[in-house]
């Protein structure tokens, strides 16, 4: 059972024990930054409460309650910057942190690419909070994970997982006048069943921005039917072929796309979008026009920062409209050099909070009208230790994982042994062809994204792997 007040022993540092509210952020800030000789001065505060159930061997075996806190301070003179991060929130501290941050900024050479810091912004509201789930501590979790024990011993099977919820506060401040504040609150389940002999394995899991929304027993369900259906995998010969990705499998390929769309890379030959000779595939279609793929700071069932990596305000951009590359992602610099309008590539490809919204739109078919269509093919739960090959091209290797099957003519025959992989979200995308309803997810390598289940052609599996 865990108490109602943070214990003493979970407190993160000084000065503060609980999360931060939107006039506290705004004090602290303002006191970090009169503490700065410099003329610019930037200032993140970010705390993260944390609650979790973790079980496994068909136990519960974790309870937890922490609250992380964590203040950036970033200054600059002369081009020059210096950087420091602190856990601590006491006046000892916070001026420890800029006197280290001044002290690293002498000692930088000068930035020519670095830009005036931005005066105030003007934040859109993204909500992102849902009160029950930022306060869900183990009573709200347990029920959860009791129906996933309750479902793994009738089956005689055996379930571990992990079942949390975070609550976000965070702010972001500088010199000239600029201040923006974010809550947020998400959850997630997951879970993996194995035999007892540890010989099969299935998986399923769930986040949902309400803790009240997730579906234990569907997931339970779920990874129980893998889990039986995948013993005794045989070996399939390695080759292409057709895959059906179920939605998590996707996404974690898929994602990985987002870098490929910075302009300034793109414009300097070094993205699957750069032209031979110059120039970029700005324009032109080189998807199925089904292939949608969009950020969207404001979407309901994925919502972001209100800011992009460069502290300009969030908004909406669609990188790929019915096949045809419609945008790339300049940060504030290139936009300036090149004369273009900045939209979110502050950081690398679309930027940190706006890749946070990203969406693959779906398509009509449901998983199970996806399978049928298939003659012969694999069937593909979800793909992790995904590393990549080349850098321009997105190429990609990594392992299938907790269950892996063989499609034939429409149905799932038999189960296979697990693969390698070796292949680009490029070329996936190119090369799929049915898609299916567009999912929240977060992959199993991280990184939360809305994604369908697909149909791919062609799809490389080099080599089998031992891995369960």
């Amino acid at each position: 059972m865990l108490p109602d007040a943070l214990p003493q022993d979970q407190r993160f540092g000084d000065g503060l024990t609980h999360m931060l509210t939107r006039e506290e952020a705004q004090k602290l800030s303002n006191k970090v930054l009169a503490l700065s000789t410099f003329p610019e001065c930037q200032v993140n505060v970010s705390t993260i409460e944390q609650a979790y159930t973790r079980f496994a061997n068909n136990g519960i075996t974790t309870a937890s309650l922490n609250l992380r806190q964590s203040i950036s301070v970033s200054v600059t003179r002369d081009g020059k910057t210096g950087s420091y991060a602190a856990n601590d929130f006491d006046d000892a501290s916070l001026k420890a942190a800029v006197k280290k941050a001044e002290e690293l900024a002498a000692l930088a050479p000068p930035n020519s690419e670095r830009l005036p810091a931005l005066g105030p912004q003007q934040y859109p509201t993204v909500n992102d909070l849902d009160p029950a789930t930022a306060k869900a501590r183990a009573p709200e979790m347990i029920p959860h994970v009791k129906t996933i024990i309750d479902a793994a011993l009738k089956a005689k099977l055996v379930a571990a997982g992990l079942i949390e919820r975070s609550r976000r506060a965070g702010a972001v401040a500088n010199k000239t006048g600029l201040f923006g504040f974010q809550e947020s609150a998400d959850s997630q389940l997951t879970t993996t069943i194995r035999m007892a002999d540890g010989s099969s394995s299935g998986w399923a899991g769930q986040p949902s921005l309400r803790l009240s929304e997730i579906d234990s027993a569907k997931l339970a369900a779920i990874a129980i039917d893998k889990c039986l259906k995948w013993k005794n995998p045989i070996k399939l010969d390695p080759g292409n072929y057709t895959v059906v990705l179920e939605a998590t499998a996707a996404a974690d390929l898929v994602r990985l796309i987002q870098g490929g769309f910075s302009a300034r890379n793109t414009e300097e030959g070094r993205t699957f979008l750069s032209k031979k000779g110059g120039g970029s595939l700005l324009g032109e279609k080189i998807f199925p026009e089904y292939i949608t793929l969009r950020s969207d700071p404001f979407d309901g069932k994925q919502p972001s920062s209100p800011w992009t990596g460069d502290l300009l305000p969030n908004k909406a951009v669609t990188w790929v409209d019915k096949g045809t590359i419609a945008n790339l992602a300049y940060d504030r610099y290139w936009a300036t050099k090149t004369g273009k309008e900045a939209n979110g590539g502050g950081g690398g490809g679309f930027g940190g909070p706006v890749g946070g919204s990203l969406t693959l739109e779906g398509g009509p078919n449901s998983l199970e009208q996806l399978i049928a269509g298939v003659e012969r093919g694999v069937l593909i739960t979800h793909l992790w230790y995904i590393r990549n090959v080349n850098p321009q091209t997105l190429q990609q290797t990594g392992l299938t994982r907790d269950g892996t099957f063989l499609i034939e003519n429409g149905k799932i025959t038999k189960p296979v042994m697990n693969f390698r992989f070796l292949e680009s979200p490029v070329r996936l995308l190119k090369n799929t062809k049915k898609l299916g309803p567009a999912l929240r997810v977060r992959g199993l390598e991280g990184g939360m994204m809305i994604s369908p289940s697909l149909v791919a052609t062609d799809f490389p599996l080099p080599s089998i792997s031992d891995a369960i």
